[in-house]
Protein backbone atom coordinates (compact mmCIF):
# COMPACT_ATOMS: atom_id res chain seq x y z
CA UNK A 1 0.00 0.00 0.00
CA UNK A 2 1.07 3.57 -0.93
CA UNK A 3 1.80 6.54 1.62
CA UNK A 4 -1.24 8.35 -0.10
CA UNK A 5 -3.87 5.63 0.20
CA UNK A 6 -6.61 6.45 2.14
CA UNK A 7 -6.92 5.09 5.38
CA UNK A 8 -8.70 5.20 8.73
CA UNK A 9 -7.78 5.83 12.25
CA UNK A 10 -8.04 3.06 14.21
CA UNK A 11 -9.89 3.40 17.14
CA UNK A 12 -10.10 0.16 19.05
CA UNK A 13 -7.51 -0.44 21.75
CA UNK A 14 -5.74 -3.21 19.95
CA UNK A 15 -1.99 -2.94 20.46
CA UNK A 16 0.36 -6.15 19.92
CA UNK A 17 4.13 -6.46 20.75
CA UNK A 18 5.88 -5.95 17.60
CA UNK A 19 9.38 -7.26 16.18
CA UNK A 20 10.74 -4.39 16.16
CA UNK A 21 11.64 -2.53 19.58
CA UNK A 22 8.89 -0.58 21.67
CA UNK A 23 9.30 2.30 23.19
CA UNK A 24 7.87 3.86 26.19
CA UNK A 25 4.71 5.26 26.84
CA UNK A 26 2.70 2.44 24.03
CA UNK A 27 3.12 1.39 20.38
CA UNK A 28 2.55 4.57 17.83
CA UNK A 29 -0.99 4.90 17.06
CA UNK A 30 -1.08 3.05 13.43
CA UNK A 31 -3.61 3.51 10.72
CA UNK A 32 -5.10 0.80 9.23
CA UNK A 33 -5.22 1.40 5.44
CA UNK A 34 -8.59 -0.03 3.83
CA UNK A 35 -7.93 -0.27 -0.02
CA UNK A 36 -6.58 1.40 -2.21
CA UNK A 37 -7.56 5.19 -3.48
CA UNK A 38 -6.21 7.21 -5.21
CA UNK A 39 -7.56 10.32 -3.65
CA UNK A 40 -7.73 10.51 0.62
CA UNK A 41 -11.32 10.55 1.58
CA UNK A 42 -13.15 12.82 3.33
CA UNK A 43 -13.34 13.19 7.09
CA UNK A 44 -15.37 10.55 8.50
CA UNK A 45 -18.23 11.04 10.35
CA UNK A 46 -18.35 11.24 14.09
CA UNK A 47 -18.61 8.03 15.67
CA UNK A 48 -21.19 6.76 18.95
CA UNK A 49 -18.96 6.40 22.20
CA UNK A 50 -18.87 3.00 23.01
CA UNK A 51 -16.75 0.08 21.95
CA UNK A 52 -17.96 -1.93 18.63
CA UNK A 53 -16.95 -4.80 16.37
CA UNK A 54 -13.34 -5.86 17.08
CA UNK A 55 -13.08 -3.33 20.14
CA UNK A 56 -15.92 -4.82 22.41
CA UNK A 57 -14.25 -5.89 25.49
CA UNK A 58 -10.68 -5.20 25.35
CA UNK A 59 -8.28 -2.14 25.91
CA UNK A 60 -5.66 -3.39 23.98
CA UNK A 61 -4.06 -6.07 21.43
CA UNK A 62 -0.22 -6.72 22.02
CA UNK A 63 1.74 -8.81 20.03
CA UNK A 64 3.61 -11.24 22.01
CA UNK A 65 6.99 -10.46 21.81
CA UNK A 66 10.39 -10.06 23.80
CA UNK A 67 12.69 -6.88 23.10
CA UNK A 68 16.08 -7.40 23.34
CA UNK A 69 17.52 -3.52 23.21
CA UNK A 70 16.66 -2.98 19.65
CA UNK A 71 13.94 -5.29 18.66
CA UNK A 72 11.06 -7.54 19.67
CA UNK A 73 10.31 -10.79 19.56
CA UNK A 74 6.91 -12.72 19.14
CA UNK A 75 5.57 -15.52 21.04
CA UNK A 76 2.41 -16.69 22.22
CA UNK A 77 1.54 -19.53 25.06
CA UNK A 78 -1.92 -20.43 26.20
CA UNK A 79 -2.89 -20.30 29.69
CA UNK A 80 -3.70 -23.65 32.40
CA UNK A 81 -6.26 -25.79 30.61
CA UNK A 82 -7.80 -28.58 32.60
CA UNK A 83 -10.31 -30.90 30.63
CA UNK A 84 -11.24 -32.34 34.55
CA UNK A 85 -11.13 -31.12 37.90
CA UNK A 86 -7.75 -31.47 39.43
CA UNK A 87 -6.91 -32.54 43.05
CA UNK A 88 -3.70 -33.33 44.52
CA UNK A 89 -1.75 -36.23 42.62
CA UNK A 90 -4.24 -36.20 39.82
CA UNK A 91 -3.11 -37.70 36.68
CA UNK A 92 -2.51 -35.31 33.77
CA UNK A 93 -5.61 -33.59 31.97
CA UNK A 94 -7.13 -35.16 29.43
CA UNK A 95 -7.49 -33.91 25.64
CA UNK A 96 -10.57 -36.00 23.76
CA UNK A 97 -10.24 -35.56 19.98
CA UNK A 98 -12.86 -37.25 17.94
CA UNK A 99 -11.60 -40.65 17.89
CA UNK A 100 -9.08 -40.54 20.47
CA UNK A 101 -8.22 -39.21 23.68
CA UNK A 102 -4.77 -37.82 25.09
CA UNK A 103 -3.53 -36.41 28.24
CA UNK A 104 -1.60 -32.83 27.87
CA UNK A 105 1.55 -34.55 28.34
CA UNK A 106 1.32 -36.82 25.63
CA UNK A 107 0.06 -33.58 23.00
CA UNK A 108 3.41 -31.48 24.45
CA UNK A 109 5.56 -34.03 24.05
CA UNK A 110 4.08 -34.93 20.61
CA UNK A 111 4.29 -31.60 19.53
CA UNK A 112 7.21 -29.83 21.16
CA UNK A 113 10.12 -31.09 18.93
CA UNK A 114 8.47 -29.43 16.20
CA UNK A 115 7.87 -25.93 17.82
CA UNK A 116 11.63 -23.61 17.79
CA UNK A 117 12.97 -20.46 19.52
CA UNK A 118 13.92 -18.07 17.25
CA UNK A 119 16.21 -14.97 17.75
CA UNK A 120 17.89 -12.29 16.26
CA UNK A 121 20.46 -9.95 17.94
CA UNK A 122 17.68 -7.86 18.74
CA UNK A 123 14.78 -10.18 18.72
CA UNK A 124 13.39 -13.34 20.21
CA UNK A 125 10.16 -15.56 19.18
CA UNK A 126 9.20 -18.92 18.24
CA UNK A 127 8.66 -20.96 14.87
CA UNK A 128 6.76 -24.11 13.66
CA UNK A 129 8.49 -26.68 11.65
CA UNK A 130 6.95 -26.82 8.17
CA UNK A 131 9.49 -29.40 6.40
CA UNK A 132 12.33 -31.94 7.17
CA UNK A 133 15.01 -30.07 5.55
CA UNK A 134 14.14 -26.80 7.80
CA UNK A 135 11.38 -24.73 6.68
CA UNK A 136 10.36 -23.03 9.40
CA UNK A 137 6.33 -20.63 9.84
CA UNK A 138 7.15 -17.96 12.15
CA UNK A 139 5.65 -13.93 12.28
CA UNK A 140 6.68 -11.88 10.55
CA UNK A 141 7.81 -9.41 12.95
CA UNK A 142 9.69 -11.60 14.71
CA UNK A 143 11.79 -11.79 11.92
CA UNK A 144 11.22 -8.30 10.39
CA UNK A 145 14.47 -6.89 11.71
CA UNK A 146 16.24 -9.84 9.31
CA UNK A 147 15.84 -7.30 6.45
CA UNK A 148 18.20 -4.72 8.26
CA UNK A 149 21.25 -7.64 7.77
CA UNK A 150 20.15 -8.88 11.38
CA UNK A 151 21.18 -12.96 12.26
CA UNK A 152 18.67 -15.55 12.82
CA UNK A 153 19.65 -18.54 15.16
CA UNK A 154 17.25 -20.95 15.74
CA UNK A 155 17.39 -23.30 18.74
CA UNK A 156 15.83 -26.77 18.59
CA UNK A 157 14.09 -28.94 21.56
CA UNK A 158 17.19 -30.61 21.60
CA UNK A 159 18.82 -27.97 22.47
CA UNK A 160 20.80 -27.75 19.09
CA UNK A 161 20.97 -24.69 17.09
CA UNK A 162 21.08 -23.66 13.44
CA UNK A 163 21.84 -20.36 11.78
CA UNK A 164 18.43 -19.56 9.16
CA UNK A 165 17.74 -17.32 6.40
CA UNK A 166 14.00 -15.45 5.34
CA UNK A 167 12.42 -17.74 2.56
CA UNK A 168 9.81 -15.02 2.39
CA UNK A 169 7.67 -12.45 4.43
CA UNK A 170 4.14 -11.02 4.09
CA UNK A 171 3.63 -8.07 6.60
CA UNK A 172 -0.28 -8.17 5.53
CA UNK A 173 -0.86 -10.81 7.50
CA UNK A 174 2.35 -10.87 9.69
CA UNK A 175 3.52 -14.20 8.74
CA UNK A 176 7.18 -15.52 7.64
CA UNK A 177 8.60 -18.62 6.49
CA UNK A 178 12.85 -19.09 7.08
CA UNK A 179 14.93 -21.79 6.47
CA UNK A 180 17.20 -23.37 9.22
CA UNK A 181 20.68 -23.28 7.47
CA UNK A 182 22.29 -27.44 7.12
CA UNK A 183 19.99 -29.37 9.66
CA UNK A 184 17.97 -32.24 8.24
CA UNK A 185 15.59 -34.87 9.46
CA UNK A 186 12.98 -32.51 11.27
CA UNK A 187 9.71 -33.24 12.28
CA UNK A 188 7.47 -31.25 10.33
CA UNK A 189 4.37 -30.69 12.59
CA UNK A 190 0.65 -31.77 11.10
CA UNK A 191 -1.43 -29.52 9.95
CA UNK A 192 -5.09 -29.58 11.45
CA UNK A 193 -8.17 -27.50 9.59
CA UNK A 194 -8.74 -24.27 11.30
CA UNK A 195 -12.71 -23.91 9.72
CA UNK A 196 -13.45 -27.55 12.21
CA UNK A 197 -12.43 -25.46 15.37
CA UNK A 198 -15.18 -24.91 17.48
CA UNK A 199 -16.11 -22.13 20.22
CA UNK A 200 -14.87 -24.64 23.76
CA UNK A 201 -12.43 -26.80 22.01
CA UNK A 202 -9.38 -27.62 24.04
CA UNK A 203 -5.96 -26.31 22.63
CA UNK A 204 -2.27 -25.92 23.89
CA UNK A 205 0.25 -23.21 22.81
CA UNK A 206 3.64 -24.43 22.55
CA UNK A 207 6.55 -21.51 22.15
CA UNK A 208 9.04 -19.36 24.01
CA UNK A 209 7.60 -17.09 26.70
CA UNK A 210 10.81 -14.21 27.63
CA UNK A 211 12.84 -16.61 25.86
CA UNK A 212 11.79 -19.95 28.21
CA UNK A 213 11.89 -22.12 25.27
CA UNK A 214 9.60 -25.48 25.00
CA UNK A 215 7.14 -23.80 27.21
CA UNK A 216 3.53 -25.38 27.17
CA UNK A 217 0.23 -24.05 28.26
CA UNK A 218 -2.88 -25.23 27.43
CA UNK A 219 -6.80 -23.19 27.07
CA UNK A 220 -9.58 -23.78 24.63
CA UNK A 221 -10.84 -21.47 21.81
CA UNK A 222 -12.81 -18.89 23.27
CA UNK A 223 -14.44 -17.57 20.69
CA UNK A 224 -13.87 -17.46 16.39
CA UNK A 225 -13.71 -14.79 13.45
CA UNK A 226 -12.35 -12.10 15.22
CA UNK A 227 -10.67 -9.38 13.01
CA UNK A 228 -7.65 -7.83 14.65
CA UNK A 229 -5.82 -4.60 13.76
CA UNK A 230 -2.10 -4.80 15.18
CA UNK A 231 0.14 -2.62 16.28
CA UNK A 232 -2.35 0.19 17.43
CA UNK A 233 0.14 1.02 20.36
CA UNK A 234 3.25 1.26 21.60
CA UNK A 235 4.37 -0.31 24.96
CA UNK A 236 7.40 -0.96 26.71
CA UNK A 237 8.74 -4.04 27.08
CA UNK A 238 10.65 -6.62 29.38
CA UNK A 239 13.90 -8.13 28.11
CA UNK A 240 14.20 -11.60 29.73
CA UNK A 241 17.23 -12.60 31.60
CA UNK A 242 20.05 -13.76 29.25
CA UNK A 243 18.49 -12.64 25.54
CA UNK A 244 20.02 -10.59 23.85
CA UNK A 245 20.85 -7.08 25.54
CA UNK A 246 19.69 -5.39 28.76
CA UNK A 247 19.04 -2.33 27.55
CA UNK A 248 15.52 -0.89 26.19
CA UNK A 249 15.44 0.99 23.02
CA UNK A 250 12.73 2.49 20.70
CA UNK A 251 10.58 0.32 18.16
CA UNK A 252 9.98 1.66 14.77
CA UNK A 253 6.32 1.57 13.68
CA UNK A 254 5.55 -1.35 11.91
CA UNK A 255 3.25 -1.53 8.80
CA UNK A 256 -0.43 -2.30 8.71
CA UNK A 257 -1.79 -5.45 9.92
CA UNK A 258 -5.53 -6.58 9.73
CA UNK A 259 -6.15 -10.18 10.19
CA UNK A 260 -9.71 -11.77 9.50
CA UNK A 261 -10.77 -15.52 11.24
CA UNK A 262 -8.45 -14.97 14.29
CA UNK A 263 -8.95 -17.50 16.41
CA UNK A 264 -9.26 -16.23 20.47
CA UNK A 265 -8.14 -18.53 23.17
CA UNK A 266 -7.92 -18.12 26.72
CA UNK A 267 -4.12 -19.48 26.58
CA UNK A 268 -1.56 -16.86 27.78
CA UNK A 269 0.02 -15.30 25.69
CA UNK A 270 3.10 -13.63 26.33
CA UNK A 271 6.59 -11.63 25.01
CA UNK A 272 8.41 -14.41 22.76
CA UNK A 273 5.91 -16.72 21.74
CA UNK A 274 5.00 -15.02 18.69
CA UNK A 275 5.40 -17.30 15.97
CA UNK A 276 4.28 -20.72 18.28
CA UNK A 277 1.61 -23.18 17.70
CA UNK A 278 -1.16 -23.45 18.79
CA UNK A 279 -2.51 -27.19 18.29
CA UNK A 280 -5.98 -28.95 19.02
CA UNK A 281 -6.41 -31.88 21.23
CA UNK A 282 -4.81 -34.46 18.41
CA UNK A 283 -1.56 -32.37 18.64
CA UNK A 284 -2.18 -30.74 14.86
CA UNK A 285 -1.72 -27.41 14.26
CA UNK A 286 -4.58 -24.96 14.22
CA UNK A 287 -3.24 -21.72 14.85
CA UNK A 288 -0.08 -19.45 14.61
CA UNK A 289 0.10 -17.05 17.98
CA UNK A 290 0.43 -13.92 17.29
CA UNK A 291 -1.20 -11.49 19.96
CA UNK A 292 -2.70 -10.56 23.19
CA UNK A 293 -5.76 -8.30 24.90
CA UNK A 294 -3.88 -6.16 27.53
CA UNK A 295 -5.18 -3.69 29.78
CA UNK A 296 -3.24 -0.76 30.19
CA UNK A 297 0.18 -2.17 31.28
CA UNK A 298 -0.86 -5.25 32.67
CA UNK A 299 0.64 -7.38 30.31
CA UNK A 300 -1.79 -10.85 29.53
CA UNK A 301 -5.07 -11.23 30.71
CA UNK A 302 -5.92 -14.43 28.96
CA UNK A 303 -7.36 -13.65 25.64
CA UNK A 304 -5.05 -14.26 23.13
CA UNK A 305 -5.13 -14.57 19.42
CA UNK A 306 -3.45 -16.67 16.49
CA UNK A 307 -3.86 -16.52 12.59
CA UNK A 308 -5.70 -19.72 11.30
CA UNK A 309 -3.73 -22.47 10.13
CA UNK A 310 -5.67 -22.83 6.54
CA UNK A 311 -4.53 -18.53 6.15
CA UNK A 312 -0.84 -19.66 6.96
CA UNK A 313 -0.60 -22.33 5.02
CA UNK A 314 -2.16 -20.83 1.97
CA UNK A 315 0.39 -17.53 2.36
CA UNK A 316 3.25 -19.78 3.53
CA UNK A 317 2.76 -22.00 0.57
CA UNK A 318 3.24 -18.43 -1.28
CA UNK A 319 6.52 -17.50 0.32
CA UNK A 320 8.20 -20.81 -0.34
CA UNK A 321 7.17 -20.74 -3.95
CA UNK A 322 7.77 -17.19 -4.68
CA UNK A 323 9.09 -15.02 -1.85
CA UNK A 324 6.25 -13.25 -2.03
CA UNK A 325 2.43 -13.37 -1.07
CA UNK A 326 -0.57 -12.02 -3.16
CA UNK A 327 -3.69 -10.64 -1.47
CA UNK A 328 -7.48 -9.83 -3.05
CA UNK A 329 -8.23 -6.44 -4.02
CA UNK A 330 -11.93 -5.06 -3.47
CA UNK A 331 -11.43 -1.55 -4.17
CA UNK A 332 -13.18 0.24 -1.55
CA UNK A 333 -12.50 3.23 1.29
CA UNK A 334 -14.68 2.00 4.42
CA UNK A 335 -15.30 2.95 7.27
CA UNK A 336 -17.38 2.08 10.11
CA UNK A 337 -20.86 2.75 10.71
CA UNK A 338 -22.24 4.87 13.10
CA UNK A 339 -26.17 4.84 12.83
CA UNK A 340 -28.36 1.53 14.13
CA UNK A 341 -27.14 -1.00 11.54
CA UNK A 342 -23.68 -2.27 12.14
CA UNK A 343 -21.58 -2.98 8.99
CA UNK A 344 -18.80 -0.77 6.94
CA UNK A 345 -19.88 2.59 5.54
CA UNK A 346 -17.93 2.90 1.95
CA UNK A 347 -16.42 6.45 1.70
CA UNK A 348 -14.66 5.82 -1.64
CA UNK A 349 -14.52 2.90 -4.53
CA UNK A 350 -11.99 3.15 -6.64
CA UNK A 351 -12.80 3.31 -10.22
CA UNK A 352 -12.21 0.32 -12.68
CA UNK A 353 -11.90 -1.81 -9.27
CA UNK A 354 -13.68 -5.19 -8.70
CA UNK A 355 -16.12 -3.33 -6.21
CA UNK A 356 -17.08 -0.43 -9.15
CA UNK A 357 -17.30 -3.16 -11.80
CA UNK A 358 -19.99 -4.76 -9.39
CA UNK A 359 -21.92 -1.87 -8.81
CA UNK A 360 -21.15 -0.74 -5.52
CA UNK A 361 -20.83 3.33 -4.66
CA UNK A 362 -20.04 5.22 -2.29
CA UNK A 363 -22.52 5.50 1.06
CA UNK A 364 -23.27 1.87 0.35
CA UNK A 365 -23.24 0.23 3.14
CA UNK A 366 -21.37 -3.12 3.83
CA UNK A 367 -23.12 -6.00 6.08
CA UNK A 368 -22.13 -9.13 4.96
CA UNK A 369 -18.99 -10.73 3.12
CA UNK A 370 -19.93 -14.11 2.08
CA UNK A 371 -21.89 -15.40 5.15
CA UNK A 372 -19.79 -13.18 7.34
CA UNK A 373 -21.25 -10.47 9.48
CA UNK A 374 -19.70 -7.42 9.39
CA UNK A 375 -19.08 -5.35 12.32
CA UNK A 376 -17.11 -2.42 11.22
CA UNK A 377 -14.14 -1.53 8.54
CA UNK A 378 -11.81 -3.76 9.99
CA UNK A 379 -13.86 -6.67 9.27
CA UNK A 380 -14.14 -5.94 5.61
CA UNK A 381 -9.97 -5.96 5.29
CA UNK A 382 -9.48 -9.23 7.20
CA UNK A 383 -12.25 -10.72 4.92
CA UNK A 384 -11.44 -9.64 2.03
CA UNK A 385 -7.30 -10.58 2.76
CA UNK A 386 -9.01 -14.17 3.01
CA UNK A 387 -10.18 -14.68 -0.19
CA UNK A 388 -7.89 -15.66 -3.10
CA UNK A 389 -7.30 -13.61 -6.16
CA UNK A 390 -10.19 -14.29 -9.05
CA UNK A 391 -12.51 -15.87 -6.19
CA UNK A 392 -16.58 -14.89 -6.71
CA UNK A 393 -17.95 -13.16 -3.30
CA UNK A 394 -21.03 -12.14 -2.42
CA UNK A 395 -21.39 -8.63 -0.28
CA UNK A 396 -24.43 -7.92 1.33
CA UNK A 397 -24.94 -3.98 1.89
CA UNK A 398 -27.86 -1.47 2.48
CA UNK A 399 -28.42 1.58 -0.40
CA UNK A 400 -31.09 3.87 1.18
CA UNK A 401 -32.16 1.96 3.68
CA UNK A 402 -33.08 -1.08 1.42
CA UNK A 403 -31.01 -4.77 1.72
CA UNK A 404 -29.25 -5.35 -1.73
CA UNK A 405 -26.48 -8.00 -2.47
CA UNK A 406 -23.88 -8.37 -5.71
CA UNK A 407 -21.19 -10.70 -6.07
CA UNK A 408 -18.10 -9.73 -6.60
CA UNK A 409 -14.74 -11.24 -8.49
CA UNK A 410 -11.86 -10.07 -6.92
CA UNK A 411 -8.69 -9.10 -8.54
CA UNK A 412 -5.46 -9.45 -7.34
CA UNK A 413 -3.97 -6.64 -5.03
CA UNK A 414 -1.18 -4.49 -6.95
Amino acid sequence: MNANEPHEQGTGGWSQFGATPPSAGGFPRRETVIMDVPAPPPPAPPRKPGFTGTQKAVAGLALAAVAFGGGVAGAVVANSFRSEPVVAAAPSPVFKSASNQYTVAQVAAKVQPSVVAIQLANVGGSGVVLSPDGLILTNNHVVASAANGSPITVKFSDGKTAKAKVVGTDPATDLAVIRAQDVSDLTPLPLGNSDNLKVGDAVLAIGSPLGLDGSVTAGIVSALNRTLREGDDEQQQQVPPGWGQSQQQQQEPSQPTTIGDAIQTDAAINPGNSGGALVNAAGQLVGINTAIATQGSTGNIGVGFAIPVNTAKQVADQLVKDGKATHAFLGVSVTDATGDVPGALIRQVTSGSPADKAGLKQGDLITKIGDKTVDGGDTVVGQVRGFKPGQQVKITYMRDGKPNEVTVTLEEKK
